[in-house]
């Protein structure tokens, strides 16, 4: 019988099944591996205390401190016993700022002894306010004692000189994590080292087994250093191997090239065209003119300004496709935005997109609309007109993606706002294609993820930076409603300002407000528990509601207005009525839900009124005001928020406020929620495939990655003679993993 190898060795067998059992649940920690690989989060320095006046809010945290102050309270209390309750209250500083720490009943008795002025620890506990006053209640903690020899085998314990502060949770504090460290890492030395020796070598690496001690039990800052660098490099390294493997795969699949014929449809549009393209949709134009040409499937992201052009680019792109005799799809994440995308493409144009009918211009073709909501006839004609390749255009919603879908030959597939449909999805709709077709998605502010894997450089990228003529550009302002509420009087001001002047506005909630979403609202409520600090109270109350809204609007300070509900619950029918009337200018202002926040295209909008915007991500917030400032008339968009000054999120707010350029939000965003499991399902950092790499930071040694990767790859696809890199690269690719980078 196989020994199991001893990093693959279960935690309930080194550390007893209760230990075990909570990093498993609580930090996702199931093998000594899996342990050596959970890296502290921080250093504390002996005698260097950390410092208290930067605490967040509502996180777990460990602190070194020294007890300033201890008093015992009895207070008057019918549960305790003989009628009187007790409570300790401990004051503790670090010469920066001080934290109250709180215990109750039974709860006093030990922290009273232990916890006299004088006396260092290490305190855990969850940060809350109480009385306007920063608190820990009931933490958890552990004595530093006094310099003698308990002192040294105390801190010790602790890696020496510097000690170590783990990532913990309220069930598992930082310094029990330590001590099971300590039991685990001698294993480190087993650890097989997945970087080729030359590489290691040629880059002054420390090797994996030095690494992993170093990291847990640092003598120096020399250490944490020497340790990072390497672990740094072995996250990159390794994810850029699984990477440059599929992209060696995907160069071995086959896919027609597509060219368009000189005096064919794309030639025709652009003769019609009343405008000159910007020099960047020319640019962008021909590097996807030049992937399409290969004969290996194109993977491009066209990331670009909201209103910079990306549509127009996308449709020459599919135009090129039907010349070439295929067809292009186009997917959308709405029914609101795939209409008005369909009603937009054959504006464009024109005869071009009458093929097969009586005044269709001999250069043209059909341009169909598919979505969940038609009648079965139109829906009947537009399934034959696909598996005919009478339309060599279809734009529609997922309902594309079902199964009776088929078509006669699909070359390309443009997926709009691709941050809102999953991996499956775009894949579910390739796999349609005879021979893979070629893949183009298009966003202005790439989700987290995204934005990863353009720097790991899995995605070839077009940037459109340019705005087209005529467009002009957006102010935005946060209007704090609860610290200053006449600035939210102002803004409906300027909202009835704008319609004086001639133009229309929108108002966007986060929620409907009808009968489904109060029994959600209510659902949520009951699971809430009592919190105490303002913005905890602004976070308590269910979002702002779009019938609500307009009610109050209608009835208050824009009185008099013709104002018009807009959400994703309303018949098919219904909601195109009120964006035609919208777009006719019928319609003073909207009030409607994220539904229009993308690819909603009303020139004449010129102000939007976010309610509670600190509801919203940066992406959308970003999508959102892209919806104003389209036309010839400046953009104004005002992010209404009742989140207190200091918050994290008055400060994502800010950001967005203070700059417009959708890749730079993107960062933020990527530095906020991080990247999410590169390799993964997870958008955001919950399960992140990286520990050590951050991926603004570290962006140099992503790309000298890649390119020791592509090399390695090239030399030797199935890493035959590298077998540290093999198991480095099994443990990366769980099953799921697997299945998403080949669909990826």
């Amino acid at each position: 019988m196989d020994l199991v190898p001893v990093l693959e060795e279960p935690l309930k067998k080194v550390l007893g099944p209760a230990t075990a059992k909570v990093m498993a649940e609580h930090l996702g920690l199931h093998t000594v591996g899996d342990l050596l690989h959970h890296y502290p989060r921080r250093y504390e320095e002996r005698g260097q205390l950390t410092h208290l006046a930067d605490l967040p809010m509502d996180e777990h945290v460990t602190v070194v401190a020294q007890v300033a102050d201890a008093r015992l309270h009895t207070f008057a209390s019918s549960r305790a016993p003989r009628g009187k309750g007790q409570r300790l209250e401990v004051t503790i500083t670090d010469g920066s700022g001080r934290l109250q720490l709180v215990f109750f009943g039974n709860g006093v008795h030990k922290p009273h002894k232990d916890l006299l002025p004088g006396t260092r620890a290490m305190f855990s506990g969850k940060v809350s306010v109480f009385n306007h006053r920063l608190q820990l209640a009931h933490p958890a903690y552990e004595l530093l004692r006094g310099d003698g020899d308990e002192a040294a085998e105390s801190v010790d314990s602790w890696a020496g000189a510097l000690i170590p502060i783990y990532p913990a949770t309220a069930k598992l504090e930082s310094w029990k994590i330590a001590k099971s460290v300590q039991t685990v890492l001698p294993s480190a030395q087993e650890a097989v080292d997945p970087l080729p020796d030359s590489l290691r070598d040629g880059r002054g690496l420390v090797t994996l087994p030095e690494a992993l001690l170093k990291i847990h039990r640092p003598h120096t800052k020399a250490d944490i250093h020497d340790a990072r660098a390497r672990l740094k490099w072995d996250e990159a390294f390794v994810l850029q191997v699984a990477l440059a493997r599929r992209r060696h795969a995907d160069a071995q699949l086959p896919a027609v090239a597509r060219v368009a014929r000189a005096d064919g449809l794309l030639t025709a549009f652009d003769a019609k065209l009343p405008f000159t393209l910007t020099e960047g949709q020319q640019k962008v134009s021909k590097e996807i003119f030049d992937d399409l040409a290969t004969e290996h499937p194109m993977h491009r992201l066209l990331q670009g300004e909201v209103g910079s052009g990306k549509t127009m680019v996308a449709l020459r792109a599919m135009l090129a496709v039907v010349d070439s005799g295929g067809q292009a799809a186009m997917l959308a994440p709405t029914e609101v935005l795939a209409q008005q995308h369909h009603r937009s493409v054959t504006e464009m144009m024109g005869e071009l997109a009458e093929g097969g009918m009586l005044g269709g211009a001999e250069h043209s073709t059909k341009v169909v609309l598919l979505t969940g909501s038609m009648g079965a006839a139109a829906r009947r004609q537009a399934l034959l007109d696909l598996v005919t390749g009478e339309a060599g255009i279809v734009i529609g919603t997922h309902a594309l993606i079902e199964d009776k879908v088929q078509f006669h030959d699909l070359g390309l597939v443009v997926v709009d706002e691709q941050h809102r449909f999953g991996v499956e999805q775009r894949d579910a709709l390739r796999g349609k294609g005879k021979q893979p077709p070629h893949l183009l998605v298009m966003t202005a502010t790439p989700i987290p993820r995204t934005v990863a894997m353009t720097v790991f450089g899995d995605l070839e990228t077009s940037v459109l930076d340019q705005l087209p003529a005529g467009r002009s550009p957006i102010a935005s302002h946060v209007v704090p409603a609860a610290d200053k509420p006449h600035f939210l009087a102002r803004a409906w001001e300027r909202v009835r300002e704008e319609v004086e002047n001639g133009h229309q506005a929108y108002v966007v909630c986060p929620r409907i407000g009808d009968a489904a979403d109060a029994d959600a609202a209510a659902d949520a409520d009951a699971k809430k528990t009592k919190k105490k600090s303002p913005e905890d109270e602004a976070e308590k109350r269910p979002p702002l509601a779009v019938l609500d809204i307009a009610d109050q609007l209608a009835q208050g300070p824009l009185r008099g207005l013709k104002v018009e509900i807009l959400h994703g619950r309303m018949q098919p029918d219904d909601k195109d009525a009120v964006m035609r009337r919208f777009a006719a200018g019928e319609t003073d202002v909207l009030v409607a839900t994220t539904v229009i926040e993308v690819g909603v295209n009303v020139p004449n909008a010129t102000a939007m009124v976010i309610m509670d915007a600190d509801r919203f991500g940066v992406s959308q917030l970003h999508q959102l005001r892209g919806r104003v400032g389209r036309g010839s008339a400046a953009g104004l968009c005002l992010l209404v928020s009742e989140m207190p000054e200091a918050s994290a999120a008055r400060q994502r707010l800010n950001a967005v406020a203070s700059t417009l350029d959708g890749f730079e939000l993107s960062r933020i965003d990527l530095e906020q929620r991080r990247e999410g499991d590169v390799l993964g399902q997870a958008q955001s950092g919950v399960r992140s495939s990286l520990r050590m790499l951050a991926v603004i930071d570290d962006e140099e040694i992503i790309a000298e990655a890649r390119e020791e990767a592509t090399a390695v790859v090239v030399a030797d696809p199935a890493l035959e003679q590298l077998p540290g890199l093999r198991t480095a690269l099994d443990a990366l690719l769980d099953e799921e993993r697997e299945q998403y980078l080949e669909k990826g």
